[in-house]
């Protein structure tokens, strides 16, 4: 798995869906569909952890939960034994089966902010005995059953390979500002004692970074860099290294330092990562038409990425490139004006949009908001329908309402609220405001908008003359004309959270189906 993997396979393209969230109560029981990744185990390694996730259409909570791992195909051949203490029993030679000691809490993506990783069971590890051997392979049918009946399962393939050691460069810095080119080494050594047979980068960039390359062994999402593969061997105790032409978008926010990396990765786990997004029917990322992105000799013998502290594993690399000059971000509040008779229900479009000209990427493994809006209710009105990403806020009339983590330059970011009009009061006035203070754990609001003037905007309900707001609403009583229109993330790459699944699908194994035209995994 991807070093940051976790939080791609577990985010579920949280950024482009977040604002599309609705708080209306199901009325059938959600969807559930496991994922249990294939692997790939070499004779004479440790046992690989291995972990099922849980897809479900909408928030749920599972209750007595057990889930049976049989890999009788491959009895005598392999163990699977829990990973984290939990409760197991092997009814017959082959067959594993836990129960989770908690209830399953289900959601369609992590909570903003939180920076907790939803939707797993517990841990089991996957090892070879000792009559394994190279060339073996079988299946993993991974089922689960909680109570009132859900169940579901899925089958995992695996395969026993040889064992190697692929290891990145150190990690670089460089310079450029907004819009400028640049160049970083991809650079890969074979730490290990066995010949490595052709391999596979894939690439973790932030969202400003992109570049004009179009190499026939690499895949690209509009002008970002998604994964290389590469044919050649690399001899025990020697490196290769290419030289990645790169570039800043002009909306990259600035002075800032914007991060990228690479993990690099065995043909056969590559594969075993990937296998699902054909069978979903996920959108691949498009392979370039020009020449193949050529590798050749490192000078001498590479100092390993382990040694540079940058985590437990040393299959990675990295580019930190320090963006200059000042490029800041101006997030204008957008409110509505609204009329109707008393009981009528009535939409407020409102929200925000990003006047530019920088981007505001905050994607992370914390789900942190870019920023916070709040949505005070005009008196007289009820809310009967609020977004998902809004709670609202103790003892007032105030909803608290997290953004998306990338925040496009000239994309507009809107929520529906549905308004019970209680009683007509003229000119019955709330407000919008972005950029709203938040005491959140994962962080709080954008501090530094470049035009704080235009931060606040009004709802307006049955103004007595024209106006008020600065956005539309429509009612069961009467409203204004055309919608605002919603939009959000960009059709292109979520970088960070994107990369792998536009690659693999894996993460939404479910959700890539239900929600195609929303997910571009």
């Amino acid at each position: 798995m991807l070093r940051h993997s976790l939080r791609w396979l577990t985010g579920l393209g949280a950024a482009g869906a977040l604002v599309a969230a609705s708080a209306t109560p199901a009325v059938a029981a959600a969807t559930i569909e496991p994922y249990f990744q294939d692997s790939t185990l070499a004779v004479g390694s440790t046992a690989t952890t291995r972990t099922l996730f849980l897809y479900a259409d909408e928030p749920t909570v599972l209750t007595d939960v057990s889930v049976r791992y049989d890999y009788r195909s491959l009895a005598n051949k392999i163990t699977v034994a829990p990973a984290d203490g939990q409760e197991c029993t092997a009814p017959e030679p082959g067959v594993l089966v836990c129960t989770e000691p908690f209830d399953v809490v289900l959601n369609e993506m992590p909570p903003l902010g939180s920076g907790i990783y939803r939707n797993a069971t517990k841990q089991v590890r996957l090892g070879l005995t000792e009559d394994a051997q190279l060339g073996d392979s079988g299946d993993i049918a991974v089922s689960f059953q909680a109570a009132g009946g859900r169940r579901g399962s899925y089958t995992s393939q695996v395969r026993v390979g040889e064992g190697v050691d692929l290891a990145g460069g150190p990690y670089t810095t460089v310079s450029s500002k907004p819009g400028g080119k640049f160049s970083v080494p991809l650079a890969v050594a074979n730490a290990g004692d066995t010949t490595v047979s052709g391999f596979v980068a894939v690439f973790d960039l932030a969202y400003s970074i992109r570049t004009k390359d179009r190499f026939s062994n690499c895949r690209y999402s509009d002008d970002h860099l998604v994964s290389c593969q590469f044919d050649e061997e690399i001899a025990v105790g020697t490196g290769l290294v290419a030289t990645l032409n790169l570039e800043l978008g002009k909306d990259t926010y600035a002075p800032t330092n914007q991060s990228g990396h690479a993990q690099f990765m065995t043909t056969a786990d590559f594969e075993d990562l990937t296998r699902v997004r054909e069978a979903v029917g996920a959108r691949a990322a498009t392979p370039g038409g020009g020449p193949k992105l050529t590798l050749t000799k490192a000078p001498g013998r590479m100092r390993q990425a382990a040694q540079t502290d940058v985590g437990p594993g040393n299959d990675h690399t990295g580019w930190i490139i320090k963006a200059t000059g000042t490029n800041g971000t101006d997030l204008a509040a957008i409110g509505a004006t609204l009329k109707g008779s008393a009981g009528a229900v009535v939409t407020a479009t409102v929200g925000f949009r990003n006047n530019g000209p920088a981007t505001l990427d905050k994607v992370n493994e914390d789900y942190e908001a870019a920023t916070h809006t709040t949505v005070e209710l005009p008196p007289g009105s009820t809310a009967v329908e609020v977004p998902g990403n809004c709670q609202l806020r103790p003892g007032t009339r105030t909803y608290q309402c997290a953004s998306e983590m990338l925040l496009v330059a000239g994309q507009t970011y809107a929520m529906k609220f549905r308004l019970r009009i209680d009683k007509v009061i003229p000119n019955a006035r709330g407000a919008v405001r972005v950029n709203a203070p938040c005491e959140c754990p994962g962080g709080g609001s954008f501090q530094d908008d470049i035009k704080p003037a235009n931060d606040r905007a009004t709802i307006v309900v049955n103004a007595a003359q024209s106006g008020g707001g600065q956005g539309d609403g429509d009612g069961d009583g009467g409203g204004g004309g055309g919608s605002l229109p919603i939009t959000g993330a960009p059709t292109t790459l979520i970088a960070g959270i994107g990369a792998l699944l536009l690659v693999t699908g894996a993460g939404c194994y479910l959700l890539a189906r239900r929600r195609s035209s929303r997910f571009f995994a």
